[in-house]
C-alpha cells in the first residue's frame, strides 16, 4: 500500500497522488459486567468477512479506536493481549486495502483510566437524559479534565507524561504497518470546568435567541396539524445565524483554551509520538464545543525547536443538535452547516487537510435520509475525507451504508478541480487539472459497474472480490482533464 502525507491542503501518497478517503468508525467502548464491576475490552466480535464486506462497499480508511483505560489498565504497565487484538484488527484492514488511522477514545473521561481519574472527591453523577451530561453537568468530569490539563503528579509522574509514554508505546507498535494513515491524539477534548461555564452561557444565549423569536416560533408552531411541535421548533431553529448567535457566548473561554491549554498538550504528545516515528498524520481534533460551531483557536503545531509540524491534518467533528436523541433523523441541514462552515474557515487558516472524524450518527428505521446526502456533498465539494459515526455489523444491510457507498475517486494524479456524484442520474463526474503527462492512473470506487465512460485516457475496471463493486482505472492526459461515469 501507499503510504499516505500531507501536500498543502490535500493528502497525497507517494506515487504523487491526491488522495480521497470514505471511512467508518470502529470504536469498541467495552463491556461492563455489573456483578463483577470490570469491563471486558476484548469482547468485539469483528471478523475477516466484515472487513472484507467494507472494502466492497468502498471504505478505505477506519477509525480504529483505542482506550487508554484498556492500554494501560495500571500506571506504567501496557495490555499487550488487548494491543495484539487491535493489531489483529490492523493487518486484516491492510489486508483489504484499508487505511487506518488510531484514534484514543474518550467520552466524559470515561476510557480513560481509574488511577488517571482525579476528580478532587467529587463523585460522577448518573445521566438522567443523554451520556453527554457530564459534560455540562458534572464536576467530577469538569475535575478529572482540569487535572488532565494541569499534568496533575500521579505516583511521582504527570498525568499528561504517562499519557505522552502511553502514545509512543502504541506509535512504536504500529509506525510500520503499511496501511498506517495516522494518530489522533485525543477524542473530543473538553475543557474541563470551563467547559461547565460554556454550557451555561449557551444555554442562557439560546433562551434570550428563542424569546427574541418568540412571535415568529408560536406562529410555526400554531400552524403544526397532526405534527409533533418538536419537530416543527427544530424546523424553525434551522438557521445558521441562530446557531452562530446561540454558541458564540462560548468563544473566548474555548480560544483561551484551545490556545493555553490544548495546544501545549498537542505539542507535547505529537513531539513524543515524533521521537518514535515520522511515519504516520497527526490528527488535530477540534475542542468538543467546537463541533457546535464555536470557532477552533488552536495554532499549527511548531515543535521547541522552531520546526513547523508538515504531516498534519485536521479532523473536527460535527452533529446536529438532535443527535442522540430520538430527533435524529430529522437533523438540520443549516444547524450542520454552520458548524462545518466554522471547520472550513479554521483548516484554511491552519493550511492543512481536513478529515471529518465524526459525523451522521443516524440511527436505523427510517428509508429517507437526506441529511447524509446533503453532508456528503458538502464534504465532496470541499474535497474532505470523511469517517461516519459509527459502525456496527447490521449497518451492512441499512440505507445508511449504501448512501456512503457511492463512487468516488480514490487517488488522482494531479489536482483534483471537482467531483461529483448525482444520485438521481447516478452519474459521477470527475475534473482535475494533470501538469504532467504520467503513467499513473485515476482510480475510482463504484459499487456497480459502469454503464458507460466517457474520459480521453484509456479505462478499464475490476472487480472488488466476488462482489458487485469496482475500481475503474482511467489513463491521464496532460492537462485538464474530464471523467464522466454512468453506472
Amino acid at each position: 500500500m501507499n503510504k499516505i502525507s500531507v501536500k498543502g491542503t490535500t493528502f497525497i501518497d507517494n506515487s504523487g497522488r491526491e488522495r480521497i478517503f470514505n471511512g467508518v468508525n470502529l470504536v469498541f467502548k467495552g463491556t461492563y459486567d455489573e456483578k463483577t464491576g470490570k469491563t471486558d475490552y476484548l469482547a468485539m466480535n469483528w471478523d475477516e468477512e466484515m472487513f472484507k464486506s467494507l472494502a466492497e462497499m468502498g471504505i478505505n480508511l477506519v477509525r480504529l479506536g483505542l482506550v487508554w483505560r484498556a492500554v494501560e489498565p495500571h500506571p506504567g504497565q501496557y495490555d499487550e493481549k488487548y494491543l495484539d487484538q487491535m493489531e489483529q484488527y490492523f493487518d486484516l484492514c491492510g489486508k483489504y486495502g484499508i487505511y487506518v488511522y488510531l484514534d484514543m477514545h474518550q467520552d466524559c473521561f470515561h476510557g480513560m483510566p481509574d488511577w488517571a481519574t482525579v476528580t478532587d472527591s467529587y463523585k460522577r453523577r448518573k445521566p438522567k437524559l443523554i451520556w453527554a451530561e457530564g459534560y455540562f453537568l458534572d464536576k467530577a468530569v469538569h475535575r478529572a479534565f482540569d487535572n488532565f490539563w494541569a499534568n496533575t503528579p500521579v505516583c511521582g509522574k504527570g498525568l499528561q507524561d504517562y499519557f505522552a509514554d502511553m502514545w509512543k508505546h502504541v506509535a512504536k507498535r504500529f509506525c510500520n504497518k503499511d496501511n498506517l494513515f495516522g494518530f489522533d491524539i485525543l477524542n473530543e477534548p473538553f475543557p474541563g470546568t470551563d467547559g461547565g461555564k460554556v454550557f451555561k452561557n449557551i444555554i442562557k444565549s439560546g433562551a434570550k435567541s428563542i424569546f427574541a423569536r418568540k412571535k415568529e416560533l408560536l406562529g410555526v408552531l400554531k400552524n403544526i396539524k397532526n405534527e409533533d411541535p418538536v419537530k416543527g421548533l427544530l424546523s424553525a431553529l434551522d438557521d445558521k445565524t441562530i446557531v452562530r448567535d446561540v454558541t458564540s457566548s462560548g468563544d473566548l473561554l474555548i480560544k483561551n483554551f484551545d490556545v493555553d491549554k490544548y495546544y501545549p498538550f498537542m505539542k507535547k504528545i505529537s513531539a513524543a509520538i515524533r521521537e518514535v516515528t515520522d511515519n504516520g498524520i497527526i490528527l488535530m481534533e477540534a475542542c468538543y464545543y467546537s463541533n457546535s460551531s464555536i470557532p477552533s483557536s488552536t495554532p499549527r503545531i511548531r515543535y521547541d525547536d522552531g520546526k513547523l509540524e508538515e504531516n498534519i491534518c485536521f479532523a473536527p467533528h460535527g452533529y446536529d443538535i438532535t443527535v442522540d436523541s430520538v430527533y435524529t433523523n430529522t437533523a438540520g441541514n443549516n444547524r450542520v452547516d454552520a458548524i462545518f462552515d466554522e471547520h472550513k474557515k479554521t483548516q484554511e487558516r491552519l493550511g492543512i487537510p481536513l478529515i471529518v472524524g465524526e459525523w451522521g450518527g443516524m440511527v436505523p428505521g427510517s428509508d429517507d435520509y437526506p441529511h447524509l446526502e446533503h453532508l456528503l456533498e458538502y464534504f465532496d465539494n470541499n474535497h474532505w475525507s470523511q469517517t461516519y459515526w459509527c459502525f456496527w455489523k447490521d449497518l451492512m444491510n441499512e440505507k445508511i451504508m449504501k448512501i456512503i457507498s457511492r463512487p468516488l475517486p480514490f487517488a488522482v494524479p494531479g489536482n483534483i478541480i471537482k467531483y461529483e456524484f448525482n444520485r438521481k442520474n447516478q452519474t459521477f463526474k470527475l475534473k482535475f487539472n494533470a501538469e504532467n503527462s504520467t503513467r499513473q492512473k485515476v482510480e475510482i470506487y463504484s459499487p456497480k459497474a459502469p454503464v458507460e465512460i466517457n474520459s480521453k485516457g484509456k479505462s478499464s475496471y475490476k472487480h472488488i472480490d466476488d462482489s458487485d463493486a469496482v475500481m475503474i482505472y482511467i489513463g491521464v492526459c496532460k492537462g485538464e482533464n474530464t471523467i464522466e461515469i454512468k453506472i
